[in-house]
C-alpha cells in the first residue's frame, strides 16, 4: 500500500522501511485455513465475506481504537441513581456489529452442516484483529447449548442469542430482537474449585434470588449470565439476566479489573443483591449443566491461539520481505528462515488440530462426542502452551518495532497467555484430560483410533505413538500429566498433519517435535524445507 506521507525529510530520507500493509483478506489469502475447512465440512461462503471484512484497514482502525479507548464503569447517574453500566467506546460496538451479523454466534445452530468448524475459522480470524470482542461472542456461542437444561428458558433466549444481528441496548430480553450472555462463576475464596462458591440461592415463587460475590464476571454487558449458586439441594446453575421489566436486576458493578490485556472488552467484580435468577437443570447439577457451556467455550480457546500465531507470523514475514541488512534482505537469511519456518511448523500445527476438533463438535454420534471431549483439552493445552512464544518471536524479528504500539506486535503478545488461562489453566486442563480418560472408555478408545489412524505413513510417528504406548499404556500419576497431556497433543497434531498437510509440513513437524535432534528454542533446527514452509504464509 502506497501512502502520501512524506518520506524526504529534513535530517533524513526514509528508506528501508516496510510498506503500509493496506487491505489484506483473511481467507483469500490464507491456503492452510481454506484446506482446513474443506477437511473439516466448513462453509465457506460466510468466511470469505467475514475474512474480507476484517482485513480491511477500516476495520483494523476500529480495532485499535477499541483498545486505546478501554471500558469505563459508570456507576450512577447524575441524579445519583445506582446504574452499573459499562460504557464502550463506538469502535468497539462496531466490531461487535461486524462479528455478530456475520453469524459468529449463529451459525453452528443454524441446522446447517459445518456449524462449529465454520464457527471456529471465525474465531481464528477474529483474533487475528481485535480479540477482547471475542469474550462476549464465543460465551454467546457456547451458551446455547446449556440454556437446554430449561425448555421454557431456552424457548425465549436461544432465538435472540443466535440472530444475526447486534443490539447493546438496556432493554428486558422480551423486547430485544438479539442478545449477547455472559458467564459468573469464580469467587475470591475457591478460584478454579466452583463447590467452593458461597452465593446463595433462596426461592420467591417461580424464580430464585441470589446473593453473593463473583470474582470474575466476564462482559459485564451481557444481556444476562449463566452462574452458580448454592440452592438448598445442593450447587446449582441459574441464569440472571442483566435487565428487567421496568427496573435492573440487583446486580452491582464493584469494579473493573484492569487486566494485562483484551483491552477493549471489560470484565468486572460483580456482586448479587438478592437478584432475580431462574434455575437452570436440577437442583445439586450446577457443574453438570454448566459445563456444557464449558466444553463449547474451550473450542474457541483452542482456536483463537493460532489465529494470534497467525497474525504475530503475518507480521513478521511482512518486515522481513521488505526489510534489509548487512546488505541482505531479511527473508533471503539463513537464519531468520529458520526461525519462521520453525514457527510456522507451530501455527499450522495448532490450526490443524483446532479445526479436526471443531470437525468432532459438528458430529452427531457417541464417537465424535466423545473425541470432542478429550480432544478439546488436548488442543486447548498445547496450543496455548506454544502461542506465548510463537508471538514473542515474532516480536523479536520485528526488533525495538515490535515493542512499539505503532505495530500490532504489543496486542498480541498481551492477549497471548489469555486463552490459556481461561476456562482452564493448564493443570487444570491436564487433569481434566486424565479424569475423562479414566471415566469414559469410549474417549479413550476414539483417541486411539484417531493416533492409529495415521499409522504405516511416517516411520518417525509411528516410532513416536509405539514409545508413547509403552511409557503410558494406561493414564499416568498426576505428576506426570503434563508430560503426557503434551506428547499426546502433540501426536494427535502429527496425525492430523500427515493426513491434510503437505510432506514439507508433516515431516518437518514430525522431525522437530516427536523425534530427531533439535533444541527447545525455535530455530534451534535443522533440515526443515524453508521455502515450502514459508510458502505456507500465502
Amino acid at each position: 500500500m502506497k501512502s502520501d506521507a512524506r518520506h524526504s525529510l529534513p535530517t533524513h530520507d526514509v528508506l528501508n522501511q516496510p510498506p503500509l500493509r493496506g487491505d489484506a483478506d483473511l481467507w483469500g489469502a490464507d491456503p492452510v485455513l481454506q484446506n482446513c475447512i474443506r477437511f473439516a465440512g466448513g462453509r465457506t461462503q460466510p468466511l470469505q465475506a467475514y475474512g474480507a471484512t476484517l482485513g480491511r484497514t477500516q476495520t483494523r482502525a476500529l480495532a485499535r481504537e477499541a483498545n486505546r479507548h478501554t471500558p469505563e464503569l459508570v456507576f450512577f447517574d447524575p441524579g445519583g441513581r445506582r446504574l452499573d453500566e459499562v460504557r464502550f467506546h463506538p469502535a468497539y460496538h462496531q466490531m461487535m456489529q461486524i462479528s455478530q451479523t456475520a453469524g459468529y454466534t449463529a451459525l453452528a445452530w443454524d441446522g446447517q452442516p459445518g456449524g462449529h468448524a465454520t464457527h471456529a475459522a471465525m474465531i481464528y480470524m477474529a483474533s487475528q484483529v481485535e480479540p477482547g470482542h471475542c469474550c462476549p461472542l464465543t460465551m454467546t456461542y457456547a451458551a446455547v447449548p446449556a440454556l437446554a437444561a430449561n425448555e421454557g428458558i431456552a424457548s425465549v433466549w436461544t432465538p435472540r442469542l443466535t440472530e444475526r444481528g447486534y443490539d447493546p441496548s438496556t432493554l428486558p430480553i422480551a423486547a430485544k430482537k438479539s442478545a449477547t450472555l455472559g458467564m459468573a462463576m469464580t469467587e475470591k475464596q475457591g478460584g478454579s474449585d466452583v463447590r467452593a462458591n458461597t452465593t446463595v440461592a433462596t426461592r420467591d415463587g417461580d424464580h430464585w434470588r441470589l446473593r453473593g460475590h463473583k470474582w470474575f464476571c466476564s462482559a459485564p454487558m451481557s444481556d444476562g449470565f449463566l452462574t452458580l449458586a448454592q440452592a438448598p439441594g445442593g450447587l446449582t446453575c441459574f441464569l440472571v439476566p442483566r435487565w428487567l421489566e421496568g427496573e435492573r436486576n440487583a446486580i452491582h458493578l464493584m469494579r473493573l479489573k484492569d487486566k494485562l490485556g483484551n483491552k477493549s472488552n471489560a470484565s468486572a467484580e460483580i456482586e448479587y443483591h438478592d437478584a432475580l435468577a431462574y434455575k437452570l437443570g436440577d437442583e445439586g447439577a450446577g457443574v453438570r449443566t454448566i459445563l456444557e457451556m464449558v466444553h463449547h467455550t474451550r473450542l474457541d480457546t483452542a482456536m483463537a491461539p493460532a489465529g494470534l500465531m497467525r497474525a504475530a507470523l503475518s507480521e513478521a514475514h511482512h518486515w522481513v520481505s521488505h526489510r534489509s541488512a548487512f546488505q541482505r534482505r531479511l527473508i533471503d537469511q539463513p537464519l531468520m528462515r529458520t526461525v519462521l519456518a520453525d514457527l510456522v511448523l507451530d501455527w499450522e500445527g495448532a490450526l490443524s488440530l483446532g479445526m479436526r476438533v471443531a470437525q468432532a463438535f459438528d458430529g452427531q454420534s457417541p464417537e465424535d462426542k466423545a473425541f470432542a471431549r478429550i480432544a478439546v483439552a488436548l488442543a486447548k493445552f498445547l496450543n496455548n502452551k506454544r502461542c506465548p512464544t510463537v508471538v514473542v518471536e515474532g516480536m523479536e524479528v520485528l526488533g525495538g518495532m515490535g515493542y512499539v504500539e505503532d505495530t500490532a506486535l504489543p496486542l498480541l503478545y498481551r492477549e497471548a497467555p489469555l486463552n490459556g488461562i481461561w476456562e482452564g489453566s493448564g493443570n487444570v486442563i491436564c487433569l481434566d484430560i486424565l479424569r475423562t480418560l479414566a471415566r469414559e472408555p469410549l474417549a479413550a478408545q476414539v483417541l486411539a483410533a484417531e493416533l492409529d489412524a495415521a499409522t504405516g505413513v511416517d516411520r518417525g510417528y509411528d516410532a513416536a505413538l509405539k514409545a508413547h504406548n509403552n511409557r503410558w499404556p494406561s493414564p499416568p500419576p498426576e505428576a506426570e500429566a503434563r508430560w503426557f497431556a503434551e506428547r499426546t497433543a502433540l501426536l494427535l497434531t502429527a496425525s492430523q498433519l500427515l493426513r491434510h498437510a503437505p510432506e514439507a509440513v508433516a515431516d518437518g513437524f514430525i522431525a522437530t517435535r516427536l523425534t530427531g535432534d533439535s533444541g527447545r528454542i525455535p530455530g534451534s533446527v535443522s533440515g526443515l524445507d524453508a521455502n515450502a514452509l514459508l510458502g505456507r504464509l500465502g
